[in-house]
């Protein structure tokens, strides 16, 4: 029995993906271990702070780092060090920014809620969100003639969540920051490539801890180390309310470790997800294909496609089935409108994909 389950909790199959509804990530047992070990000592949480900073400026090629509470605190923390810096008096007036250089740019494509909305985690930092463009179509045009005095950042959203077209890229924005002398920082919560938006030039990059890096409940910010000094700064202002305890600190200290050891299993997820698919296939009403991520990640899902007419059941209602059953399943849901659900491999354990696949063929032969 698993410690959820011996608290009365229903037991889970994540098959959605890394999501901090459903706990993000199981960690390794060198991971757990750490984060058990920190919780029976004591440290100096400012000097642990720091030491976090150089591992995630190793290990992402930045020149520094600040540990945070999860990826949205980040983007709080890096809004409110762009707009405050390292001014106490400052720092200890935030998120009231009033008279002070405070606009954050951002594509309106970008606006997104990923559980929490983008818009919120910047107001959080003291930030004043100028919004660009239209929803799916968003010119160079409309970022600089957005810059003003009052620019204190431009923001960029890497995600699946985003508009994935008629966005202007990630290249253009750093060069349209840079051209002005303006702080660019990105959202990167889910990406594998810690290294990759430092080399391109990012001023800070903010990563989740407990997604891709599948660390403990956490996040961390990279970047210039002025800024990242600010970043830390402002655990004396809005980052107390965020603040990261020493064992999540050290258990994001030991995923970074691990990281560049760690493989994505492309021929396993695919091996997984093709089985799957063979199983689903057989099943009239369903189709089941395997698809890339829409972010171009290393993460290949199984697709499932619904026909109401012929499955009994429509999308939706399959997966509120599913997940209300015990164990409680729950499928990647992005496209369930318009009859689309996904597996992903990536948070399965051992043989889960099979108790998905006759669990779907329970409830199909009940409804027919």
């Amino acid at each position: 029995m698993g410690i959820y389950e011996s608290l009365g909790l229903r037991k889970v199959i994540n098959a959605s993906g890394k999501m901090t509804a459903l706990g993000a990530s199981a960690v390794t047992d060198k991971i757990a271990e750490a984060v058990k070990n920190a919780t029976q000592d004591y440290v100096e949480i400012d000097q642990l702070i720091e030491y976090a900073g150089t591992v995630i400026a190793e290990h992402t090629g930045a020149e520094d780092g600040c540990p945070t509470s999860s990826a949205a605190a980040g983007i709080a923390i890096s809004t409110a060090a762009v707009i405050a810096g390292k001014k106490l008096s400052l720092i200890e007036k935030m998120p009231n920014s009033d008279g002070l250089k405070n606009e954050i740019i951002i594509q309106k494509g970008h606006q997104v809620h990923f559980g929490g909305s983008i818009d919120q985690m910047i107001r959080l930092g003291g930030g004043k969100v100028i919004e660009v463009g239209n929803a799916n179509k968003v010119e160079v045009d409309h970022i600089q003639e957005a810059i003003s005095d009052k620019t204190a950042a431009i923001f960029y959203v890497k995600s699946h969540h985003a508009v994935q077209k008629g966005m202007v890229s990630v290249e253009k924005m750093i060069e349209i920051a840079q051209k002005h002398a303006i702080p660019f920082i990105i959202d990167a919560a889910a990406e594998e490539d810690f290294k990759k938006y430092i080399k391109m030039g990012a001023d800070i990059a903010v990563y989740s801890g407990g997604k891709a890096l599948e660390g403990p409940t956490s996040g961390f910010i990279c970047g210039k180390k002025e800024l990242m000094e600010a970043c830390r700064k402002q655990y004396k202002g809005v980052g107390r309310a965020m603040k990261v305890g020493k064992e999540n600190i050290t258990g994001l200290i030991t995923a970074l470790n691990e990281y560049p050891f760690k493989e994505d299993h492309v021929e396993v997820q695919i091996e997984r997800m093709t089985s799957l698919c063979n199983s689903l296939n057989e099943i009239e009403g369903l189709s089941c294909s395997i698809k890339q991520d829409e972010a171009g990640r290393a993460i290949y899902r199984a697709q499932i496609e619904v026909n109401p007419a012929k499955a009994g059941i429509d999308a939706e209602s399959l997966l509120h089935k599913l997940e209300s059953g015990n164990p409680a399943i729950y499928l990647r849901h992005h496209y369930v409108n318009i009859g689309i659900l996904s597996v992903d491999p990536r948070p399965l354990l051992e043989g889960q994909e099979t108790i998905i696949a006759n669990e779907i063929k329970r409830i199909l032969a009940e409804v027919k």
